[in-house]
């Protein structure tokens, strides 16, 4: 019989965890070890998607019952994941996670990336994560980036972020204000969401970082619940990476005083809810569990230790998997998976059916309309653009109130090309846009 004994993790949470677990060291690919040969071709498929999956422009209507002529602007990405709008109305800043800032302006993708960028480890999922602007933008030209990093000769990878000034193509004053304590396998996902909050303060996701996901157990998972690492959290500084007074576990000794939150597995999605101006996120889960939770400041969210999802082995995470005391369940949850990427509320006039919704872009290829209701309840409002059968990491709203995806065709794969930036437009306009953004080259689509 394997005996167990119960730990104190984090704050209130207790975890049991074997003996026998404990008395054997872990072994965690490319932390414990390097990675093999065989490990690596694993993750890097010998061959490369190229392509487009949206040709000429096409019109779809959603499960609601809202149409949507999807156009798309540009196309030839490897992976891309964060999108911004400068404030000249003309320029969009497009991370790529092979280590590339492209733009956009006028609807026409650059050749020629940013350069400037810091120095980023690209195994696996790591490479450029998302990009970001200053709230004052305008006026000192900042800008974030959050990538993956290594420490060579020592093993170990893990999420950083620069701040630098954007200036016609080139980075400046290129700053490292943060690297995070999440120092664990190469394979492990990294999260690395980023947004201002109505505050002012720069609010970081941390992914779960486990490069063991087919093991039940994992030296990274637990950490999700530890206030000494960075694993697993949403994290709040200030615009130089320094910390804020008002941190919720800022006084304490033993913590990170980044920490805003614990017990995530991957934040892919922030948004603040402008109504009510409260903070939202989605997570991604295991297989199943997928989340979207209200944040509040030094909650836990309980992760490893609450989830309603499997161990990619098949086996439950948690023996709880339905609530704790002391941690947050998800005002909403998915099962089977939805995969929730980043989200945004929509607040333009474009779409009149979908203003005030909650839009949460799905690698399960679709995007999800959420109707919240109370703060406490989430209705799922309809989906959309299954059709084109791509993965969507990113999506944003324009200042204009045009609605932007971010495509890539699969997980994996670092010589893929088959990324795109769409817009998706109302139809009723559709003609008058085909004639003057594409100088009629384009035919017009029927309004249903």
């Amino acid at each position: 019989m394997t005996r167990t004994v119960c730990l104190p993790i984090a704050v209130a949470a207790l975890a049991c965890i074997p003996l026998a677990t404990i008395a054997q060291p872990l072994d965690t690919p490319g932390v414990t070890s390097p990675l093999t040969a065989a490990q690596i071709a694993r993750e890097n498929p010998p061959n490369a998607l190229t392509g487009a999956a949206v040709d000429k422009p096409v019109v779809l209507k959603s499960a609601g019952g809202v149409s949507v002529r999807v156009v798309k602007l540009a196309e030839g990405l490897s992976h891309p994941d964060g999108l911004v709008f400068l404030p000249d109305g003309h320029t969009m800043l497009i991370t790529e996670r092979a280590g590339r800032l492209r733009v956009v302006k006028d609807g026409m993708l650059d050749p020629t990336p940013v350069s400037g960028l810091p120095d980023m480890d690209h195994v696996e999922l790591g490479g450029l994560q998302n990009v970001v602007l200053h709230p004052d933008f305008a006026k000192n030209h900042f800008l974030y980036l959050s990538y993956s990093k290594n420490r060579l000769p020592q093993l170990g990878t893990t999420l950083a972020v620069a701040r630098a000034r954007y200036d016609q193509g080139r980075l400046t004053d290129v700053k490292e204000i943060l690297v995070t304590e999440a120092w664990e396998s190469p394979l492990g996902t990294y999260g690395g969401r980023m947004i201002f909050g109505p505050d002012g303060m720069l609010y970081i996701s941390v992914g779960d970082r486990d490069g063991t996901t087919h093991n039940d157990v994992s030296s990274a998972r637990p950490q999700a619940q530890s206030l000494a690492s960075h694993i697993g959290k949403i994290l709040r500084v200030r615009d130089d990476g320094s910390i804020p007074a008002d941190n919720p576990f800022v006084k304490d000794a033993k913590a990170k005083g980044e920490i805003y939150s614990y017990g995530h597995r991957n934040v892919y999605g922030i948004a603040w809810d402008p109504k009510t101006g409260k903070m939202w996120t989605s997570e991604f889960g295991p297989a199943g569990g997928d989340e979207i939770n209200r944040e509040l400041p030094g909650h836990n969210y309980g992760w490893p230790l609450v989830s309603l999802g499997r161990n990619y082995s098949g086996h439950l995470v948690s023996d709880q998997p339905w609530h704790r005391d002391g941690m947050d369940d998800p005002v909403y949850f998915w099962n089977p998976t939805f995969n929730p990427e980043n989200m945004i509320f929509y607040t333009g006039d474009k779409f009149p059916r979908l203003k005030g919704s909650l839009l949460v872009a799905g690698a399960t290829k679709k995007i999800a309309q959420m109707v919240i209701r109370d703060d406490d309840f989430i209705m799922m409002g309809g989906t959309m653009l299954q059709e084109l059968n791509v993965r969507f990491r990113d999506i944003a709203q324009s200042p204009d109130g045009y609605i932007y995806v971010l495509t890539e065709g699969r997980l994996r794969g670092p010589k893929d090309t088959d990324g795109m930036l769409l817009r998706l437009e109302p139809v009723a306009a559709s003609a008058v846009a085909s004639e003057r953004d594409n100088r009629g080259a384009l035919s017009p689509a029927t309004p249903d």
